[in-house]
């Protein structure tokens, strides 16, 4: 059976880990998804996979929008996070973003393109 949880062990919330990753990472884009990856590397070494979301005010005014997006990017993590390690590896620091003014009708919109994201950085 696959773990299927997003413990707090797992949250990327510390301010020093989050500005290394916006400095030495790589992004990557699928659809409104974006990404951006820093893999365990020798000069930059990471302990364990760290994970967060975030959406933008700008694009989303009513936090309630934001959170609701939030839930779903989590939630698209949590159910496909096999998926995940195998085409990011164990190590990682990432951050995913909702790049779009739009909400998503659907869980399986925004699931289908992590789904795809993930897929194409297998290749």
């Amino acid at each position: 059976m696959q773990n299927s949880k997003y413990p707090r062990a797992e949250k990327l919330k510390k301010n020093t880990e989050i500005s290394l990753l916006f400095d030495k990472g790589k992004w990557r884009t699928s659809g409104n998804l974006r990404i951006i990856i820093l893999k365990d590397k020798p000069n930059t070494p990471v302990e364990a996979t760290k994970f967060g979301v975030s959406v933008s005010k700008r694009y989303f005014k009513r936090a309630v929008h934001r959170n609701r997006i939030k839930r779903l990017l989590r939630e698209c993590y949590r159910l496909n996070k096999d998926l995940f390690h195998e085409a990011f590896g164990k190590k990682t620091l990432a951050m995913m973003f909702w790049v779009s003014s739009e909400i998503p009708p659907k869980f399986q919109d925004v699931e289908a393109q992590f789904i795809k994201l993930c897929e194409s950085q297998k290749k």
